[in-house]
């Protein structure tokens, strides 16, 4: 069994083990039963002592320092999914009104169903009749809170007029994963989450970038490792803004992708493409509410957000002429306030800097050039892109070709997996001078140049 696993379900199984001792007394308090082993309130009952475990369920205790309510609260979205025979006891029925307990909150999934529990659970739990401990309860769902702020924990609420409370409890897909497999479940891309999770095989020594470009690739690496030290450590969170932005700018297949993709395999955090086709709308407000679908999930995550083409997105306000430009330049402020309190790392990818809003500009930590490689870049991509198994004609001059043709990196591995197929067509011969010079003529023509 994988050791994250394993220690996880050795100390959920002492959590569900106090859940059901907290769960035992307040029935017996509650109904007045056995009185002599009652005990006064449930918070005296203590938690299993997590202090020293390497569980990723009790990293994530240790972290947070959850109070008892809080701490419980978890355990009871979790306890459905874990042993939801532990919640059979509130299918007690009222006997005087031959009814269900409504104090008991709760939902059930049809007659036969699991019970569900909602706010009213938790409360009915751990205040019973007690007001003052109710009220704090309450503050728990606040949208300050931690459970809010990091989605951990929410109540669904999927109707307008019934009371907060008596909706489910909801443990996010993400956290659930993190508690029981020990990985967090990435969100599925789709509607509800228009952004795909991207990754590359390669490292940086495969990406050929000007070296001015890289040395400032490297600012934002430095952020990425140190940036928590300086807010916190050194107590600048009050002085700088939360997270980083960054504008990349310049020909498409420069490395502007690949690049992101870098940062995120080098700094362990995740990197999501956002797909711009599911954000922008020709509906008054949907362009931002999409967009908060996704800033609201990546809000400490410690994910980096990748808009490739962002023009369509952020670009320039325009002067206003009619409602549709009024509410167009609306959607850019929201998307400034946005980006400007994520707390993430944001890249905005761009082929020109000028299609960008001007107000955008100045809230980029790093504004970097992407340009199209050097001829010594180019020689380099030109001899490192073709496969080991490949053979060129003694004929061929990559220096030449290198000297003679300006592309972009995602033109010359274009231009190389189109050679590389004809020649493989051709029984795997060798790679010549013209087998050259037609993938260069290929990319020339869909980048309408002459060749």
């Amino acid at each position: 069994m994988d050791s994250k696993i394993r220690l996880n379900a050795v100390d959920l199984a002492q959590e569900l083990d106090w859940f059901a001792r907290v769960i035992d007394a307040r029935f017996k308090s509650y109904f007045r039963s056995d009185l002599d082993t009652a005990v006064q309130s449930v918070f005296e009952i203590t938690p299993p002592d997590l202090s020293a475990s390497e569980s990723e369920y009790a990293k994530f205790l240790q972290y947070y320092g959850f109070s008892f309510a809080e701490r419980f609260a978890v355990l009871l979205s979790l306890v459905p999914h874990l042993r939801p025979q532990l919640l059979d006891v509130f299918f007690t029925k009222n006997q005087t009104f031959d009814r269900r307990f409504t104090e008991f909150g709760g939902n059930r999934e049809g007659s036969e169903g699991d019970f569900i529990p909602t706010g009213e659970t938790l409360t009915f739990i751990l205040a019973g009749n007690d007001l003052e401990i109710r009220f704090g309860i309450l503050s728990l769902f606040d949208r300050d809170h931690p459970f809010a702020k990091h989605q951990i924990l929410r109540l669904a609420s999927d109707r307008s007029d019934r009371p907060r409370m008596k909706s489910p409890l909801v443990l996010s897909e993400e956290y659930l994963s993190f508690f029981t497999s020990g990985q967090a479940q990435r969100p599925d891309f789709g509607a509800n989450f228009p952004a795909r999770f991207i990754e590359t095989p390669l490292d940086w020594k495969d990406l050929i970038l000007h070296p001015g470009t890289r040395r400032q690739i490297e600012e934002i690496e430095t952020w990425i490792r140190h940036g928590r030290t300086l807010m916190d450590d050194w107590g600048m969170a009050a002085k700088l803004r939360p997270g980083y932005r960054a504008l990349f700018y310049g020909e498409p297949g420069t490395g502007k992708t690949m690049t992101a993709c870098m940062l995120g395999k080098a700094t362990g955090r995740e990197v999501y493409k956002v797909d711009l086709s599911l954000i922008v709308s020709k509906y008054i407000g949907e362009t931002e509410k999409n967009l908060s679908k996704i800033f609201d999930q990546a809000e400490h995550k410690n994910w980096i957000l990748f808009f490739d083409e962002a023009d369509a997105l952020f670009g320039k306000r325009s002067e206003t002429k009619d409602a549709h430009d009024r509410y167009a330049n609306q959607e850019v402020s929201f998307l400034l306030q946005r980006i400007e309190s994520f707390d993430g790392i944001a890249i905005l990818a761009s082929n020109l800097r000028d299609n960008l809003d001007d107000a955008f500009a100045r809230r980029f930590e790093s504004i970097i050039f992407f340009p199209v490689p050097r001829p010594e870049e180019r020689l380099h991509l030109w001899r490192q892109g073709f496969s080991k198994k490949a053979e060129l004609d003694d004929q061929v001059d990559l220096m030449q070709i290198s000297k003679d043709h300006s592309l972009s990196g995602g033109a010359i591995m274009n231009a190389i997996r189109y050679i590389s197929l004809q020649v493989l067509k051709d029984g795997g011969r060798p790679i010549t001078t013209e087998d050259l010079m037609q993938g260069i003529r290929r990319e020339y023509a869909k980048e309408g140049k002459g060749g």
